[in-house]
């Protein structure tokens, strides 16, 4: 009990006193109606004191000015790097408009998922711009709004292809990998297949002939190195196997690359950060799903579609709900719902900010000083991975570690491959003057000037096969908003139409129905936390690494287990990652025959979809009306499949 004195010496700006609601007179009028006499009282009631073993061993709770406070401290232990690491992830310029009217305000940030189409119809349109670009890019039909990443995106795209053998999913058990994806998308695929029983080839996808037990192939274009294959021969050869074909790409290059879907492209996945949204130390970071119309039964996540309202006017909604988890449940296509939603509307805008020509003019940029640096690399002999390229340059037969501590001492960060290799890769943000300092870590008398006068003059588009002839982003919203209170305009216009906290609490709630107060939010804009590549040495990060280690603590000691991963972009990754841990634990004790998870009735649709990409089999557990798991259902079945019983999962407390 704290002693008067101290409650009067007590920060005046708590965080409880702000964002939990209810006045002291108000909280009697609740526990009034409740019937209980003191919050205390209720908390007894609802969580039984036999169950409260022990004292949170946190630290006391710091008022809003000493949190920030203590958040710059800690990203004062970060350092701000010029990152040309490349991997799927580089750094952008976000415009200033999208910054301070989207990612910084509460009217986009505190919306509800958009179940209720009559109060979403703002984000509704957002993300059906989002779909417009990845359709457009690709040259596929359709896509969804969004996915966590791309590596994850990659993984619901292999599963995807699985499901569509349909009865002769056990006859298709390989999928192949180009060793030229991205490496963390390699891991991911890896993962999420080894459950599921599929097994995964990686390899050259030019020496590798897709046999009749191959369901699907996943290439990268272009690919990890910087280099641009031609894939039609070999998706040829694919499907005359009876695989799909699945492209993991970069929307920016996009707008100058053939799109995957002209070239015999199944599905492409992605990741749409370099669309204006901060590097953030690895995310959140939109990615996204697009395939051809034929399969959007199997697609994983929410799909806007375009509908008519009960006055006959043009309305939009989330489309083909049937497919999800909160209808499907263990029968969903995927565990993902409203994913990266803030993240994807901001990529959006930055579509439609620059429109075609603007994001064909920052592409053609990056593509001239991609083609100055490797003709300037080239001309002082070193060796660099052959053309057509777009943004991304492998160099080999050097000492990395020699080139390595040149960029470092500039604190430039690139690309690790090897001890004589190294990798770069450039963005919109890129300067000339870089491009030079780039060249001299590795020849110092090496200069542009020569390229310079040459290249610039002669910007060209790429080679066939690879040029886009194509046109793209047509619709008048992408060609609209191109100056700053246009576009103003235009994002104001659409959050008008949304109810977000500003307006009302909302009513619906779940496990997403969280406020993060104005402070919390504002060290997302900080360049110590937000231009971080996720690849950037341990030494530059540890600001982040403190941070992580603080709030694994305190969620271990909160949710009482002795260790925490942070890793999960979302709680349906949470509950994949925790179930394949459960799984491995059964494995490891000569046991993963154990296969049934049971989950009662009232859980989150999440978790049957969770068990079942994970391989179980799931037992549902009744319950009554009110959400209450029924203790004797529970029993019989657990006595029932108590040879395999593997899990029981819940939700907790109940939807």
């Amino acid at each position: 009990m704290s002693s008067p004195a101290a409650v009067l010496l007590a920060p005046t700006d708590s965080f409880a006193r702000r964002h939990t609601g209810g006045s002291a007179t108000e909280t009697a009028a609740m526990l009034a109606l409740l019937g209980y006499s003191s919050v205390d009282a209720l908390v007894d009631a609802a969580v039984p004191p036999h169950i409260r073993r022990a004292a949170l061993n946190v630290p006391a709770a710091l008022g809003e000015t000493a949190a920030l406070a203590e958040l710059r401290g800690l990203a004062s232990e970060n350092k701000v790097f010029r990152n040309f690491i490349g991997t799927g992830y580089y750094d952008t310029a976000t415009p200033g408009v999208i910054q301070r009217t989207i990612l910084e305000n509460p009217g986009w940030y505190t919306a509800y998922t958009p179940y209720q189409a009559e109060i979403s119809q703002g984000r509704l349109e957002a993300l059906l711009n989002f779909q417009t670009v990845a359709t457009n890019l690709t040259g596929l039909e359709i896509a969804n709004a969004s996915m966590l990443d791309e590596g994850t995106a990659a993984a619901e795209a292999m599963m995807m292809c699985h499901r569509l053998k349909d009865g002769h999913a056990d006859a298709h058990r390989v999928f192949f990998v180009s060793e030229k994806c991205h490496p963390q998308t390699i891991d991911i695929v890896k993962t999420r297949a080894v459950p599921l029983g599929i097994a995964v080839v990686v390899g050259d996808h030019r020496t590798y002939a897709p046999a009749a037990d191959c369901f699907g192939v996943l290439v990268q274009y272009p690919d990890t190195t910087g280099s641009i294959h031609d894939f039609e021969n070999f998706f040829a050869a694919a499907h005359a196997a009876g695989a799909y074909t699945i492209v993991a790409t970069d929307l920016l290059a996009l707008t100058l690359l053939r799109a995957p879907g002209e070239f015999g492209a199944d599905v492409a996945v992605g990741s749409a950060q370099r669309f204006g949204v901060p590097l953030g130390f690895g995310g959140p970071h939109a990615g996204f799903l697009a395939t051809k119309d034929a399969f959007k039964r199997q697609m994983p996540g929410r799909l806007v579609g375009v509908s008519k309202d009960a006055q006959g006017d043009t309305a939009m909604r989330l489309a083909l709900g049937t497919r999800e988890q909160h209808i499907r449940r263990d029968k969903a296509t995927s565990n993902i719902c409203t994913a990266q939603v803030l993240l994807g509307v901001m990529a959006s805008m930055y579509a439609v900010y620059h429109g075609p020509d603007g994001l064909k003019k920052i592409a053609g940029r990056v593509k001239l000083l991609t083609e100055l640096l490797a003709a300037g690399l080239r001309s002082a002999g070193a060796k660099v991975n052959a053309e057509p390229v777009f943004d991304t340059l492998t160099i080999s037969n050097i000492s990395a570690a020699r080139v390595h501590a040149a960029a470092e001492a500039k604190k430039i960060n690139l690309r690790r491959v090897d001890a004589m290799t190294v990798g770069l890769s450039l963005d919109e943000t890129t300067t000339i003057q870089e491009v030079q300092t780039l060249l001299t870590f590795f020849s110092e008398s090496a200069t542009l000037s020569s390229q310079l006068s040459t290249l610039s003059s002669q910007l060209s588009a790429f080679p066939a096969p690879f040029a886009r002839t194509s046109a793209f982003l047509t619709h008048p919203t992408f060609n609209r908003y191109h100056t700053e209170h246009e576009m103003l305009r235009y994002i104001k216009r659409l959050e008008a139409k949304d109810l977000s906290l500003c307006h009302s609490m909302i009513s619906l709630g779940s496990c997403t129905m969280k406020l993060n107060s104005t402070s919390e939010m504002f060290p997302v804009s900080w360049p110590e936390f937000g231009k971080l590549h996720p690849f950037a040495p341990p030494e530059q990060t540890r600001g982040y690494a403190k941070l992580f280690k603080n709030l694994e603590a305190w969620l271990s000691d909160i949710t009482g287990f002795a260790g925490v991963s942070l890793q999960p972009n979302a709680g349906s990754q949470g509950e994949y990652a925790g179930l394949l841990v459960i799984r491995a634990y059964h494995e490891a004790r000569g046991q993963g025959h154990r296969h049934i998870c049971l989950i009662p009735t009232s859980a989150h649709g999440t978790n049957p979809a969770s068990a079942a990409m994970c391989g179980f089999t799931v037992v549902p557990v009744a319950c009554d009306a009110q959400g209450n798991i029924d203790v004797a259902d529970l029993t019989a079945k657990a006595t029932a499949h108590s040879d395999d019983l593997a899990a029981l999962m819940i939700t907790y407390p109940s939807t």
